[in-house]
């Protein structure tokens, strides 16, 4: 019915049709600068960021822990127990009578009561014959144990593996940025094409030297950081780190001078006092607490 309407309307003035459709045309050209505008904006929020790869370099702890006080009342209760229950050694069935090495399995037999139970247990009775003293002289000299604090922790040398033998250590590298002189982990570009682990492979080597023997734990990133984008570039060009978790296993550090000034080995509360906040509270949940 519409349409009957509509063709009868023009054939009694088809001039008014035919200006009805020029009117139509002409409201439906100006949306195009809109489109263009859309796609303007579509083609700005799909730019791609720069894609570079970091490298959080872990030496990990050459010494066990020191026990806390709740540590040690736990492990020499269990000793106790362990003691108590355990059956006789036949040490008569293993060693020669009066050989040195029976004198030295009862010499340590002795400590260990004594530790386990305290004293009278495991004290010496009657005369010690001269086995047990060759025993027990040789046994003063092999139990020189290691100091747990290292000279650099006592010099405080930053460069030294050996410090803080306990915890695990990072490496941070000192850069400039915008003339300023930050501390970051190594940091590389990505090129195009190229994988994001072969990237941090090349990148730790550009920067640290090839005086290291590490090993890059997996293909996969731990952890992604995205750093603000330069007041210079109006927040247009967006960065983005994805960091990969490696061991040193032997060598040290030779930064690279024209990529670094300075390195140091730190721990999860030193890095804290070096770096940025911003940068610290996008690293600090890919660091050990120990």
């Amino acid at each position: 019915m519409f349409s009957r309407t509509v063709l009868s309307s023009c054939k009694r003035a088809p001039k008014a049709c035919l200006l009805r459709g020029l009117a139509t045309e002409a409201s439906v050209a100006p949306a195009a600068p809109e489109v263009v505008q859309v796609d303007a904006a579509l083609s700005k929020k799909t730019a791609r960021p720069n894609l570079h790869t970091g490298v959080i370099l872990n030496r990990s702890p050459i010494i066990t822990r020191t026990p806390t006080a709740f540590e040690k009342a736990y492990y020499a209760y269990q000793a106790r127990i362990h003691r108590a229950l355990h059956n006789p050694f036949p040490y008569d069935f293993y060693f020669k009578q009066g050989s040195p090495l029976e004198s030295r399995f009862n010499i340590e037999e002795r400590r260990r009561e004594r530790k386990a139970f305290g004293a009278p247990f495991g004290m010496q009775t009657g005369e010690t014959s001269e086995a047990e003293k060759l025993a027990e002289a040789t046994m003063r000299d092999e139990e020189e144990a290691m100091p747990r604090i290292h000279e650099a922790d006592i010099n405080s040398d930053f460069k030294n593996l050996q410090r803080r033998g306990q915890r695990n250590l990072y490496l941070l590298l000192q850069k400039q940025e915008n003339g300023v002189a930050v501390w970051r982990f190594p940091q590389g570009s990505v090129d195009r094409g190229e994988l994001l682990h072969h990237a941090a492979t090349r990148g730790l080597e550009i920067e640290c030297g090839n005086n290291m023997d590490t090993w890059i734990v997996s293909r996969n990133p731990i952890g992604v950081f995205h750093p603000p984008s330069p007041a210079s570039t109006g927040g247009t060009e967006k960065d983005v780190v994805f960091f990969y978790k490696a061991h040193i296993m032997a060598g040290q550090v030779r930064p690279n001078r024209t990529q670094a000034q300075d390195f140091a080995w730190l721990t999860k509360g030193e890095i804290k006092t070096r770096v940025d906040e911003n940068y610290w509270l996008g690293i600090k949940d890919m660091l050990s607490d120990f």
